[in-house]
C-alpha cells in the first residue's frame, strides 16, 4: 500500500512512517517542515496520484496560550483538513485515517455514588483557586468517581483545540457520506516518547517534565498531581495506524476508536518515574492550573482491540525509563 502520511516529518506522523515501512508498506512523507502545506491545494493535489490511502497526522497541537490563537488553530487544523479531503474526493482517493484526540469528551466519565452517572459542568474558577480540583455531582455536590470513557459518550471540547479536533471529525465524516470513502479516527490519548517536541508551548505534559530535567530542575506538576490520564507511547500509537489503515472500516462512515495504553496514572506518578528514571530532582506540587484542562479523562479502548486486534505493548514503567533518555526533536 502506498499511503501518504501528512506530518509526517512530526513526531507521531514519523514514527508511523516507519512502522508502515516496517511493515512492507511504502509511506510518502507530507510535511510543513519540507515545505509542504496541507492548506495548500496545490501541494497537496500534487502528492496523490499512485496514493492508495491517507494517514492524516498533520496539526497544530495542544491546548494553546490564549484564545487569540484560534484563527491559527482552526486554519491549521480543519482549513488544512477540509482542503485534503477536497483534494481526495477530486482523486477518487476513499481511505482516510485521522489522528484524533481523547479532547473531544471534554471531562472524563463520572459516577455518583446517589446519582449514578454524571457529567459535571466546567470547574469553576474559585474553586480551581481555592484548591478543589475534583469536580463535584451537579445534582448534590459530592465526590465523583472517575471511570473510563467509551467512544458513545456525548462530546463536549472544552478550549480551542479540542473544537477544532472534534470539527476534522465531522469534516472526515461529510467526506465519507459524500464520497463513499471509509473514514476512521484515532482518539489519541497522552502520547510520548522518543522525538517529541521540547520546550514549546504546545508539547504534551511528558515533554514539559522531560525538559525540565534535562535542565536540572524539577518538573512542575500542576493542580495536586492528581489527574488521571492515560500516557500511551508513540510505537503503540504508530502501530494502531498502520492496523486501522490494513482494516476494511464500513464505508460512507467515520469509525472512531480509543487509543490509549488502557493503564491510567495520575500526572504526578508520571512525573515521579519519569525523574526516578532520569535520576534528576523530585518533581514538585505546584497547585497551579490552566483553564480549559480537564480532571480527569482516561480511556476504554476495548472497542481498538476488539475490531483491529490492537493492544498497547509498551508498559509504563518501562515506556518512562526509555523516554527519560530518549532524545526530544530541538534537543542537541
Amino acid at each position: 500500500m502506498r499511503v501518504l502520511v501528512t506530518g509526517g516529518a512530526g513526531f507521531i506522523g514519523s514514527h508511523v512512517v516507519e512502522a508502515l515501512t516496517a511493515r512492507g508498506h511504502e509511506a510518502v512523507v507530507f510535511d510543513l517542515c519540507d515545505g509542504h502545506d496541507v492548506r495548500s491545494p496545490q501541494a497537496v493535489a500534487s502528492m496523490l496520484p499512485g496514493v492508495d490511502a491517507v494517514c492524516h497526522q498533520a496539526a497544530m497541537v495542544g491546548l494553546g496560550t490564549r484564545f487569540s490563537d484560534a484563527a491559527d488553530y482552526v486554519s491549521h487544523n480543519d482549513l488544512g483538513t477540509a482542503v485534503l479531503l477536497t483534494a481526495m474526493a477530486d482523486a477518487g482517493l476513499r481511505r482516510l485515517v485521522l489522528a484524533g484526540s481523547m479532547v473531544v469528551y471534554g471531562e472524563g466519565s463520572y459516577a455518583c455514588e446517589r446519582h449514578g452517572p454524571v457529567r459535571p459542568g466546567p470547574r469553576a474558577v474559585a474553586d480551581l483557586d481555592a484548591g478543589r480540583f475534583e469536580p463535584r455531582c451537579p445534582d448534590c455536590g459530592e465526590k465523583l468517581m472517575p471511570g473510563l470513557v467509551g467512544e458513545d459518550a456525548p462530546v463536549d471540547p472544552r478550549n480551542v483545540y479540542a473544537t477544532t479536533k472534534l470539527t476534522q471529525e465531522h469534516l472526515a465524516a461529510a467526506w465519507a457520506r459524500s464520497t463513499g470513502g471509509s473514514a476512521v479516527s484515532l482518539r489519541y490519548h497522552n502520547v510520548y516518547g522518543p522525538r517529541m517536541p521540547r520546550d514549546t508551548p504546545y508539547a504534551g505534559v511528558a515533554s514539559f517534565f522531560r525538559s525540565a530535567l534535562a535542565r536540572g530542575e524539577a518538573p512542575r506538576v500542576f493542580e495536586d498531581g492528581g489527574q488521571r490520564r492515560d500516557f500511551v507511547h508513540v510505537r503503540d500509537v504508530s502501530a494502531a495506524n498502520v492496523a486501522a489503515l490494513e482494516s476494511e472500516p464500513p464505508e460512507g462512515s467515520l469509525t472512531a476508536y480509543n487509543t490509549g495504553s488502557g493503564d491510567p496514572h495520575t500526572v504526578g506518578e508520571m512525573a515521579r518515574a519519569l525523574a526516578a528514571a532520569y535520576g534528576g530532582p523530585e518533581p514538585v506540587v505546584t497547585g497551579e492550573y490552566r483553564l480549559g484542562d480537564v480532571r480527569h479523562i482516561t480511556a476504554d479502548s476495548s472497542r481498538l482491540r476488539a475490531g483491529l486486534g490492537w493492544k498497547a505493548d509498551v508498559e509504563f514503567t518501562e515506556g518512562m525509563r526509555e523516554f527519560a533518555t530518549s532524545k526530544l526533536r530541538g534537543e542537541q
